[in-house]
């Protein structure tokens, strides 16, 4: 097979132009994606280690192919932070099938990748601000089964209350 065959056995056409997706829009806010794991590692930044998570979503259809990162600081020195992480890595571990968690030991790279790696779950995915940037973020991850992806939440816009009926009993 050619370097430049697909893996669907599909010859690569050379042209000039390519769009691989994705967007610089985030996913809104409180939306709950089937999403799972393609890639965890320990990463060290500026004298502190944490691990880091990249999600691909798989479904709603709307954001499939999407990534999302996660920090997970399991071995920050707040030890509330550290718990809290823990907590989050635990509940990732208990949805792929508990393997990290049985083992009783700190993850590496290559038990990581053996626990973690393609088990979908459902994430909750948060928007982060700062400094005129925007992103996603994890806040909750649940089992896949049981409950159906959800499509953005809207909230409606705020209603100002005049104050006129407030003594109306109706």
């Amino acid at each position: 097979m050619s370097f430049w065959t697909t893996s669907d056995n599909q010859e690569i056409k050379a042209t000039t132009t390519f769009e691989s997706g994705g967007g610089n829009t985030v996913i809104p806010d409180n939306t709950t994606c089937l999403a799972m794991i393609d890639e965890a590692q320990l990463t060290s930044y500026e004298e502190n280690t944490y691990i880091n998570i990249r999600w691909q979503v798989l479904e709603p259809a709307a954001y499939k192919g999407r990534k999302v990162f996660q920090k997970v600081k399991v071995f920050d020195a707040d030890p509330k932070v550290s718990d809290k992480a823990k907590k989050m890595l635990a509940a990732i571990d208990a949805n792929a099938g508990g393997k990290l968690a049985a083992s009783n030991e700190a993850p590496s790279d290559l038990t990581m990748a053996k626990a973690l790696l393609s088990k979908p779950m459902l994430i909750k995915v948060m928007v982060w601000e700062m400094n005129d940037r925007t992103g996603n973020w994890v806040s909750m991850v649940s089992p896949r089964g049981g409950s159906k992806t959800e499509a953005p939440v809207s909230t409606p816009a705020p209603t100002v209350d005049s104050g006129f009926d407030a003594d109306i009993p109706f």
